[in-house]
């Protein structure tokens, strides 16, 4: 069927091309002008139906571009962000250390400091312990007063070749005799207050007469030999008479944040 129908059309062609031939060249020039009429729509919708694909192809080669650009600056976005964390990281570092050496160059027992990083923090809240990065091998050894700029921190307890732990102020095994900034310098013995507020003590055995208010400073006293006198310890929030009025305690707002401390400086007999 197919092979008939292609005869027939070759015979037409055929049949027309020796018509026009045989047609006078007036006749045979107007027949040509008609067929070019009608072939050169076709022919013009042919070249814009290629165009019309050549832009489709253009396009969508643009937005495949496009989106891996978009992807390539999303990566450059993640990684920028990345860095810019890890440089405000280490700003945030400088500037403790930086302060953390001042402090040393001012105090007192600046030659006896030793600067030491915290490792691990107890989790829970009944017993309040750091371990440390300095141990036996670097002089490290039990009973030796850890302290930071801001105030004081406790003391070494278990000490290992590399690592030493640090019992703080408030767990039960750190009792430190304090003195208030008072007018009578009245001393007590710091111990835990409430477990779940990390940064509350207790100043307990206050004279009953002492007049402690909301404000005071505490430090260190100096008594027991443990702790040299005038570390801060923090500032009275209240005060209240117990055990029958026999004598009086106050709640004390640590100074040194020891739930956030990073560094710390172990104090050499």
């Amino acid at each position: 069927m197919w092979k008939r129908s292609h005869s027939v059309a070759l015979g037409l062609l055929a049949g027309i091309s020796l018509l026009l031939l045989s047609l006078p060249d007036e006749v045979a020039t107007r027949v040509k002008l008609a067929l070019s009429t009608l072939y050169l729509p076709l022919l013009g919708l042919a070249g814009a139906s290629q165009q019309a694909w050549n832009h489709a192809a253009d396009t969508l080669l643009s937005r495949r571009e496009l989106l891996r650009q978009i992807e390539q600056l999303r990566r450059e976005n993640q990684r920028l962000r990345i860095e810019a964390m890890q440089a405000a990281e280490w700003a945030r570092e400088n500037a403790r250390l930086r302060r953390h050496l001042g402090w040393q160059e001012s105090s007192p027992w600046r030659d006896r400091l030793r600067l030491a990083r915290v490792t691990l923090r107890d989790p829970t809240p009944w017993w309040r312990t750091l371990q440390v990065d300095l141990g036996s091998r670097q002089g490290v050894r039990p009973g030796l007063p850890v302290l930071i700029p801001e105030g004081l921190v406790g003391r070494t307890r278990e000490v290992g070749p590399f690592h030493a732990r640090v019992v703080v102020v408030g767990d039960p095994d750190c009792k430190v005799s304090a003195r208030v900034l008072n007018e009578t310098g009245d001393v007590g013995i710091v111990q835990p207050a409430d477990p779940i507020q990390r940064d509350l003590v207790l100043l307990s055995y206050l004279p009953r007469a002492a007049r402690v208010l909301p404000g005071h400073t505490v430090v260190t006293s100096g008594l027991g030999g443990l702790f040299p006198a005038g570390i801060p310890v923090g500032t009275v929030v209240d005060v209240r008479p117990v055990e029958n009025g026999l004598y009086q305690e106050a709640r004390v707002l640590l100074a040194a944040p020891i739930h956030a401390v990073q560094e710390v400086w172990i104090l050499w007999p």
